[in-house]
């Protein structure tokens, strides 16, 4: 699909710990700030329990799940909307992705000093904040400067236009991010070639201690209430527990690892589950003895696209597709069993995929 998703935050919070974890690379971490100087991207692998569900009833030879891009910029500093450092290029990294997860620093560590000395996740958060809404506002000006002629002359388009851009002009200057502006698709006609930085969706990491890895702490507690109005998910991950379960390769480990500090998945398993509702995506499956797959698509995408996806030619000479929903599957076991009882349906170029739907593409080039 094409999509990604970028980790964001100040330096020294653990972000490419958390990085490492979920795209089981091994990028080399410090304890000094802005140590780093570059993205890290990585592919990872999209957890989907269903797979194995449906591989008890066809057995098959290979499970491919799907994956999403994960990029890891480097931590911004203040003044990064202004080029401070090369805030410039990190910022353009941001601008390149499609949904962020923004990590905040909810624990005490004396070997790890934060930048500011002392530990306040909104204060962090509210500062990656400005940053974003500088530059945006620069962008909002500098179209207005451009088409404020055209729009003095009668152009109604540039007139318009003017009105979609001092409205989010007027709601950056009050230190409030696009993405809770209430936007129409008139606004966005006028802006979304933009690639405004703090309109892209955004999710929240508390990034705790150990011990605070299932309840989270006081550091945790404020900061969930600081953000409560953006109506966003905020996930508590203890990266250096996650960094340990990520070490052990055998599954068997891991379970027994993770029953004794009393989690049932691993954190970044939901990290990396809400990343991919946050991009807005689904997964469809393809099912087979040679294997069963699962394929991403955007929400609301029609059987042809879909199957574009798995090839250009089933997209091309897309003919019908024959599906099976995933429950129906799972509850009466086979794609014949399926077709005996009514729950194999054949549909046309109109039907729209649902996620977890079974299809088998018929097509003819």
């Amino acid at each position: 699909m094409g999509l990604q998703c970028g980790i964001i935050g100040i330096t020294n919070i653990g972000k490419t710990t958390i990085f490492n974890c979920i795209s089981e690379t091994k990028v080399v971490t410090s304890n000094f700030a802005f140590s780093t100087n570059k993205s890290n991207r990585g592919q990872v692998k999209v957890p989907d329990e269903r797979l194995h569900l449906i591989d008890n009833f066809i057995h098959s030879a290979k499970i491919i799940p799907t994956s999403i891009e994960i990029i890891d910029i480097p931590g911004l500093a203040k003044g990064a909307s202004q080029g401070e450092g090369i805030g410039n290029s990190f910022l353009a990294d941001i601008r390149n992705c499609d949904a962020l997860i923004h990590v905040v620093r909810c624990f005490d560590d004396e070997n790890l000093v934060h930048i500011d000395q002392t530990i306040d996740p909104v204060r962090d958060k509210e500062a990656i904040d400005f940053e974003l809404q500088v530059k945006d506002l620069e962008s909002i000006e500098k179209r207005m400067a451009k088409w404020e002629k055209t729009a003095k002359s009668g152009d109604k388009t540039a007139k318009n236009g003017m009105i979609a851009l001092e409205k989010c002009k007027n709601h950056l200057e009050d230190f409030q991010s696009l993405r809770s502006l209430e936007m129409d698709a008139d606004i966005h006609q006028y802006i979304d070639d933009l690639a405004l930085l703090s309109i892209k969706p955004v999710m929240y990491v508390c990034n705790v201690e150990d011990e605070s890895a299932i309840n989270g702490n006081h550091h945790v507690d404020k900061f969930k209430d600081a953000v409560k109005a953006e109506n966003t998910e905020v996930i508590i991950i203890a990266g250096k527990i996650e960094s340990e379960i990520a070490e052990l390769e055998d599954e068997d480990d891991r379970v027994i690892f993770l029953k004794d500090i009393g989690l049932e998945v691993p954190g970044v398993n939901k990290l990396i589950r809400s990343a991919y509702d946050l991009l807005n995506l689904q997964t469809f499956f393809t099912a087979g003895p040679k294997e069963i797959r699962a394929w991403t698509i955007k929400k609301g995408m029609a059987a042809p696209e879909a199957a574009g996806v798995i090839h250009s030619d089933l997209q091309r000479g897309f003919i019908r597709a024959e599906v099976m929903k995933y429950d129906d599957f799972i509850s009466i076991g086979s794609e014949s069993a399926c077709r005996e009882v009514g729950k194999l349906y054949i549909e046309g170029k109109n039907y729209i995929v649902d996620d977890g739907d079974i299809l088998h593409i018929r097509f003819n080039v």
